[in-house]
């Protein structure tokens, strides 16, 4: 027999651990590097509902139907219309973005973005008679998720409002969002003053039929497409929209010329998308919302499709169990400031844009878009770290998302709640900040997490549910 060479390392050995510390302390008084990984066990409360949907078999192919179903959507935009024909909303309903709320919950961006929608609607003469009409009750709120529409940040809709018309011919979904004011001092952020109200006007009655006309011009609009190539080119989709933004303008800038309207209307419609770097969110918004729409009430499925929240609540929907909302309290942002501004003037999370990373992109795509960092905080390194974090906790790769950076690997798309309550991993999102007080406007961009129970209910209610429907 020959005798076996001795074989040694190459370098000292580095243990990882997880669990119980017993094992990893005992290494550690051996001299050997030892790594924590940061698990825990679910809480006691969800974890027989974490091992009973473990278990059926079922629930895997349900993830499948889901996640192709968002995978395989192809939504368009088709033209722009109004709130009112096409939500049926009237003058003093008003739709929000997250779970649903009372004029009394809302926090100060919602109330102020309410009181401006009462002006642009003609239905109060000042903000101190908006004020009054709210606190007496005379409104009626809406979740835009309740239509089968999205708003960024407050995303309150009222019935005047141009809207963009969204079609999923595959799956024979119709979504809706409203058009994209830029940044600063803007409704969606709680601001009502004389200026916002006249760029609001002004976007209904020129903006709106010009871009309608255009896109009667130009046919359906593929918006998974310019998704695809925006984040190619340095865009996440959810606050980086550089890309995006141009990219519209150039495909669209022909037929926004050859409609109907003067030299200096239609120089203006060229001015202000130009100008609005985010002007194509609102358009991808929906985009999403129509593909998470696709995936909705799979009996037995745990992947969620919808994130929200109202400044007050985040909450999400689960495909397994229909419209119901399970909620948490939202979180304050971190990130970077506009100046003049502090910690204390930032409001807690708000907006119906997390159907972004519903979706697969924004703060799970930060890989494409490590530039984002400068606007959010953070890092070139957290932005990668944080899109492999999400493969961790999502069904699938979006093969018509890729990222180049990771050698054109697919979005992590469709998130798991069974993977969340068990990994402890939270959806990564960045975002918009808007002021505490309302009519402050933005006050900067950062990251959030979202409330863990808010995915543990979730879980817990479709192991109840199970494939009874």
């Amino acid at each position: 027999m020959k005798a076996h060479k001795e074989s040694r390392l190459l370098r000292e050995p580095t243990v990882a651990a997880a669990g119980v510390r017993l094992l990893s302390d005992a290494l550690r008084a051996q001299g050997i590097a030892v790594i924590d990984a940061s698990w825990e066990p679910p809480p006691e409360g969800a974890a027989p509902s974490l091992s009973r949907v473990a278990a059926d078999l079922r629930r895997l192919e349900a993830n499948e139907r889901a996640v192709q179903a968002m995978i395989e959507s192809k939504p368009e935009v088709v033209g722009v219309t109004t709130a009112g024909d096409a939500l049926g909303l009237e003058p003093r309903q008003f739709l929000h973005s997250g779970p649903p709320l009372t004029w009394e919950e809302a926090s100060g961006p919602l109330r102020g973005a309410l009181v401006g929608a009462l002006l642009l609607e003609g239905e109060a003469e000042s903000p101190a008679d908006a004020w009054e009409i709210c606190e007496r009750d005379r409104i009626e709120l809406f979740p835009c998720h309740s239509r089968g529409a999205v708003g960024p940040m407050a995303g309150v809709i009222s019935a005047s409002m141009p809207v963009y018309e969204i079609r999923d011919e595959v799956n024979n979904h119709v979504t809706y969002s409203n058009l994209n004011e830029g940044l600063g001092k803007v409704l969606r952020m709680g601001s009502y003053s004389n200026e916002v109200i006249k760029r609001l006007r002004w976007m209904k009655t020129n903006l709106a039929p010009i871009l309608d006309d255009a896109f009667k011009r130009h046919g359906p609009f593929d918006v998974r497409a310019l998704l695809a190539q925006s984040l190619q080119m340095g865009d996440e989709g959810h606050n980086r929209n550089r890309a995006g933004s141009a990219l519209f303008l150039r495909e669209m800038a022909a037929h926004i010329a050859q409609c109907d309207y003067t030299n200096s209307e239609i120089a203006q419609v060229f001015q202000f998308i130009d100008g609005n770097e985010h002007f194509v969110l609102n358009m991808v918004m929906p985009t999403a919302k129509a593909a998470a729409d696709a995936s909705r009430d799979i009996p037995g499925s745990t992947m969620v499709v919808a994130m929200a929240r109202n400044g007050t609540e985040f909450g999400i929907q689960v495909s397994g169990a229909g419209d119901q909302w399970f909620t948490g309290p939202a979180n304050t942002p971190s990130g970077v400031l506009f100046p003049g501004f502090s910690d204390v003037d930032i409001n807690p999370d708000i907006g119906d844009s997390t159907i972004m990373e519903t979706y697969g992109i924004g703060g799970f795509a930060m890989a494409c878009a490590p530039a984002i960092v400068r606007f959010v905080g953070g890092s070139a390194d957290l932005a990668h770290q944080k899109t492999r974090q999400m493969y961790e906790i999502t069904l699938a790769e979006n093969p018509y998302l890729q990222i180049p950076s990771m050698d054109f690997r697919g979005t992590p798309t469709g998130i798991d709640v069974a993977k969340v309550v068990s990994t402890r991993i939270l959806p990564a999102i960045n975002t918009g900040m808007a002021g505490k007080e309302a009519g402050t406007g933005q006050v900067g961009a950062g990251l959030v997490q979202p409330p863990m129970s808010c995915f543990e209910q979730a879980l817990v209610a479709v192991a109840k549910s199970g494939f009874e429907k």
